[in-house]
C-alpha cells in the first residue's frame, strides 16, 4: 500500500457559546464526532423562568477551559492534532458569543491554524450531516428557541430564507404557554409530555396559513393566555393536558403546512429538522406521517444534537475550512447575524 496516497483526516475543533450551553467538540472530516462536551446551565437560569445574559456569560468564563481540556483528551487529541477551529459568532448573547470566540482566536493564533466563525442555525442545520450526508436541494426547518425559519439549499454553505417568523419564535412560544400554565422552564419538553395525555379538544387559531411561508405565534400564544384567563373569571378549570395537546396541534399543523408545501413547490430529495424543538414528539411524528408516502428522505437528528452542541458547529466548520471561507483574527460576536449574508455574501 502506497501510505502517500492515504488521505489525513481533517480534525475540526467546534467551540459553541451562543446562549446557556458551553460546549466544545472534535469532529474529523465533517462527520465522525470524536467528541462533543455539552455543559448545560438549565438548572442555573430555571430559577428565573429564562436565561439570564449575565449569568450565561459568567459560567461560560468559569467553564472554557475546563470543557476544551475534556473534549481533547475524549477525542484522545492535542491541539497540535487540530486542522481548524470553528466558533459561533452569532446570533446569540453578545456576551455569550464573545467568551467562545476569544478561546478560539487564542487557539487559532498560537497554532496557528484557521479561525472558522460559524452562524448558529447553520450549524443546527449541519447537526442532520452528523446523522446522514445532505442531499442536495433540501429544505430545512428550523425551530428553535429563538428562531423559526425554512430555509432552502442547493449546494453546501449556501442558505435562501424562504420565510421566518414574523414575532414570537415556536420556541418561545412554546416557553411562554407553559408560563401560563405554570410549567416549569424550559417548557416545551413539559408541553410536548402533557400533550401526549391530553385531547386536543380547545379551538385555538392558525395563524398565515397562506401563501406566504412566515410564521407568525403571537396570536396563538394570545388565545391560550385569554382561554385561561376566561376560564379563571368564571371559575371554570380547564385541563392543562388538553390546553397543551390543543396548542402543540396549533403549532404542527402551521409548520407541517408551510414546510411540506415548500419541499413540493421546490421539488427537494431531503427535509432536515433543525434546533432544539426538532426534539418534539408531536412535530416529528407530523413529519413522518407527511413524508411516509413520498419519495422525500426526512432527516431528523437524535435528541444530543438538537439542542446547541459544538459537534455540528465544528461540522459546517470542515466544509467552511475545505473551500478556505475562513475568518480573520478580528472576528466579532454578531448578536443578530444574518445567515445568508453570513455566507452567500463571502
Amino acid at each position: 500500500m502506497n501510505l502517500d496516497n492515504q488521505k489525513k483526516a481533517v480534525n475540526i475543533l467546534g467551540i459553541e457559546t451562543s446562549c446557556d450551553e458551553t460546549s466544545v467538540s472534535v469532529v474529523k472530516d465533517g462527520s465522525t464526532i470524536l467528541s462533543n462536551i455539552i455543559s448545560s446551565q438549565i438548572d442555573i437560569h430555571k430559577r428565573f423562568g429564562g436565561v439570564v445574559p449575565e449569568v450565561a456569560s459568567r459560567k461560560h468564563v468559569e467553564g472554557i477551559n475546563f470543557i476544551l481540556q475534556q473534549a481533547l483528551e475524549e477525542a484522545k487529541l492535542t491541539l497540535d492534532d487540530i486542522d481548524g477551529v470553528a466558533v459561533t459568532y452569532g446570533p446569540g448573547l453578545i456576551g455569550a458569543l464573545l467568551v467562545g470566540i476569544a478561546a478560539a482566536k487564542a487557539i487559532s493564533f498560537t497554532k496557528g491554524i484557521p479561525l472558522i466563525g460559524v452562524h448558529h442555525i447553520a450549524g443546527h442545520i449541519y447537526a442532520n450531516h452528523l446523522v446522514k450526508p445532505l442531499q442536495f436541494p433540501l429544505i430545512a426547518l428550523v425551530v428553535s428557541g429563538g428562531h423559526t425559519e425554512l430555509v432552502y439549499m442547493e449546494q453546501h454553505n449556501h442558505f435562501e430564507i424562504l420565510g421566518q417568523t414574523r414575532d414570537d419564535a415556536v420556541g418561545e412560544a412554546f416557553d411562554k404557554v407553559a408560563r401560563a400554565l405554570n410549567l416549569p422552564y424550559p417548557g416545551g419538553p413539559h408541553i410536548d409530555r402533557l400533550a401526549q395525555q391530553g385531547n386536543a379538544t380547545i379551538h385555538l387559531p392558525r395563524a398565515l396559513l397562506d401563501q406566504s411561508y412566515d410564521f407568525s405565534f403571537s396570536g396563538l400564544k394570545s388565545a391560550v393566555i385569554n382561554a385561561l384567563h376566561n376560564a379563571k373569571q368564571k371559575e371554570e378549570e380547564i385541563s392543562k393536558e388538553d390546553m397543551a395537546a390543543s396548542f402543540q396541534e396549533a403549532v404542527v399543523d402551521v409548520l407541517a403546512t408551510k414546510t411540506m408545501r415548500a419541499v413540493k413547490e421546490k421539488g427537494v430529495k431531503q427535509l432536515i429538522v433543525a434546533g432544539g424543538v426538532a426534539a418534539n414528539k408531536g412535530l416529528r411524528n407530523r413529519l413522518m406521517q407527511e413524508t411516509e408516502a413520498t419519495s422525500v428522505d426526512l432527516t431528523i437528528p437524535p435528541l444530543e444534537l438538537c439542542t446547541d452542541n459544538a459537534a455540528m458547529i465544528a461540522c459546517n466548520g470542515y466544509f467552511l475550512h475545505q473551500s478556505k471561507q475562513w475568518s480573520k483574527l478580528d472576528l466579532n460576536g454578531i448578536a443578530s447575524l444574518s445567515l445568508e449574508s453570513a455566507y452567500n455574501d463571502k
